[in-house]
């Protein structure tokens, strides 16, 4: 049978927001066991009191700041940040000939060694990320093919990695909900084995920025 430590802990682990504010100390609990509690007897198919709800808060709240994925030195795992401006995307429904245009475009890049470009593929589209002097490429080599859709005025913030952070879980989602408590929008996510690209909106960039440099060196 689940406890209502259990419970507790299954409902703060599904709000990055909620389990930020237990690991921070800056959540009262009394008003956080009052709100939550219908939903968490509601779980346990049965009635709790508060003070078992405001202890098993505690104990989890304890546990967070003591957590050392939660308290990691991110200066060891990311490197420099760089930026790179006006970047385009498009979104391309897949069919017989998009290979064929991918490898058009990627031929035409001999001629702009200094330009960004990402290819994403999923079972039916695949996303392009360009950087501004290819856009008017792309919009030529792919005219015949279905747009699902296209923004223009993004940025990329492009995170150099230590070799080491694939295999260390959490690191990602450290960065990740930081970014969402900061209300940063994430167009697209993207990584190498030594990069990890975030694609924002341009009136965005200098926030990101100061937020992610904040996170990782203090």
């Amino acid at each position: 049978m689940k406890s209502i430590s259990d419970a507790i802990k299954q409902k703060v682990l599904h709000s990055p927001f909620l389990e930020a504010g237990l690991a921070t100390g800056i959540i009262n609990l009394s008003a956080l066991a009052r709100q939550i509690k219908p939903e968490i007897e509601s779980r346990l198919v049965k009635k709790t009191s508060d003070g078992a709800m405001i202890m098993a808060l505690k104990r989890l709240a304890d546990e967070l700041h003591h957590n050392k994925l939660l308290n990691q030195d991110l200066s060891l795992f990311f490197g420099d940040i760089t930026i790179r401006s006006q970047i385009n995307e498009f979104t391309f429904q897949k069919s017989k000939t998009i290979v064929t245009k991918q490898i058009k475009l990627l031929q035409e890049m001999e001629h702009h060694p200094d330009a960004f470009i990402t290819f994403t593929s999923g079972v039916f589209e695949i996303t392009i990320l360009v950087s501004g002097d290819i856009k008017d490429k792309v919009v030529k080599i792919f005219r015949d093919e279905i747009l699902v859709s296209s923004y223009e005025r993004l940025s990329a913030v492009i995170l150099r990695l230590a070799d080491d952070t694939v295999l260390t879980p959490g690191i990602y989602y450290l960065i990740l909900k930081q970014l969402a408590w900061e209300n940063i929008n994430l167009m697209e996510v993207v990584s190498t084995f030594r990069e990890f690209i975030i694609i924002i909106q341009n009136s965005q960039v200098d926030r990101a920025f100061s937020i992610l440099k904040t996170l990782i060196w203090g």
